[in-house]
């Protein structure tokens, strides 16, 4: 085991607090190393890790790819599309052929959840969840937390609201536990429909006006509004969503305060959050980005590097 409490990093429900503050003062130093004119450090030198995507990603995949080839690993993709999986194998025998590779690390995202706890069972590898259904998205969750902690300089007593689809958001979910187990204030905001009914019982408050929200909070997470469920009637449509929860120019104009806009992406413009607030100056939104690779190398340096 490395330098955190748990072999696996598969969610922020049960990361104890010394593992989440450990992973976000290691990312700092990574981040000094990603404004370097020399980037890359022999961290993870010799280590196979495998990017094992079962669903589509962009960012993710490449934030990971960025931060383990940015430590030296030797890294390996593999798509589930051009597999053997869509010649019949199973998930068990695809993986534990990588395995038999002798592979260090395995980074998945699957739409199953509960698929990465199953993946341990499979293979002798550190596992890390890069985002399992709609159960959690833990590195999201601590990139974000590290965003909000570089901006105010703590998270204990920050008030977040996370405004959007609630419901099935994955990073909605590891958020919340994340800030709460670190003493944030956290207020959902969102349709009726779309706010998971006793999501109270994890310790937040829920608001459905997100003007109460706005004045209340020091950042907003803005979550994006799934577009692919709207033909299924959960949201009546772009313009009525935006009118009651969108973060728009006019309605920041109106509150005419101080608070810090986050977007985990990616972005319908015009519908959750207006373009002028996404590239305005209280928007973190590219900081986030950049403190993604920071904090997918720390993770992945404190579960695979050398023990301090």
């Amino acid at each position: 085991m490395g330098n955190l409490t748990r072999e696996h990093f598969l969610d922020l429900e049960t990361a104890p607090r010394q593992d989440l503050q450990k992973i976000i003062d290691t990312a700092y130093t990574f981040r000094e190393v990603l404004d370097r004119p020399i980037k890359k450090v022999p961290s993870l030198t010799g280590r196979n890790i495998v990017n094992l995507f079962f669903e589509n990603s962009t960012r993710t995949r490449m934030s990971f790819e960025l931060a383990e080839k940015r430590l030296s690993a030797d890294v390996i993709n593999f798509s589930a599309s051009s597999s053997s999986l869509t010649k019949g194998e199973s998930l068990k025998d695809t993986v534990q052929n990588i395995h038999s590779m002798k592979m260090d690390a395995v980074i998945m995202r699957h739409p199953t959840p509960g698929s990465v706890l199953k993946l341990t069972r499979f293979v002798d590898a550190t596992v890390i969840n890069a985002g399992d259904g709609t159960h959690e998205h833990p590195t999201q969750g601590m990139l974000d937390m590290m965003s909000l902690h570089q901006k105010f300089g703590r998270l204990k007593g920050l008030k977040v609201g996370i405004v959007g689809d609630i419901l099935h958001s994955r990073v909605a979910l590891s958020n919340i536990f994340g800030l709460t187990t670190m003493g944030a204030k956290v207020t959902l905001c969102g349709p009726p429909h779309l706010i998971p009914r006793g999501v109270e019982d994890l310790g937040v408050r829920v608001d459905y006006n997100i003007d109460d929200v706005i004045d209340w909070a020091d950042a907003l997470n803005v979550l994006r509004i799934q577009r692919e469920r709207m033909g299924v009637g959960l949201i009546p449509s772009v313009r009525e969503y935006r009118d009651f929860f969108g973060i728009t120019a006019e309605r920041m104009k109106n509150h005419k305060k101080e608070i810090v806009i986050m977007h985990p992406g990616p972005m319908n413009r015009g519908v959750e959050i207006d373009s002028v607030v996404a590239d305005g100056g209280q928007a973190i939104i590219l900081d986030q980005v950049l403190n993604g690779v920071a904090v997918r190398m720390s993770i992945l340096y404190l579960l695979l590097g050398p023990n301090e």
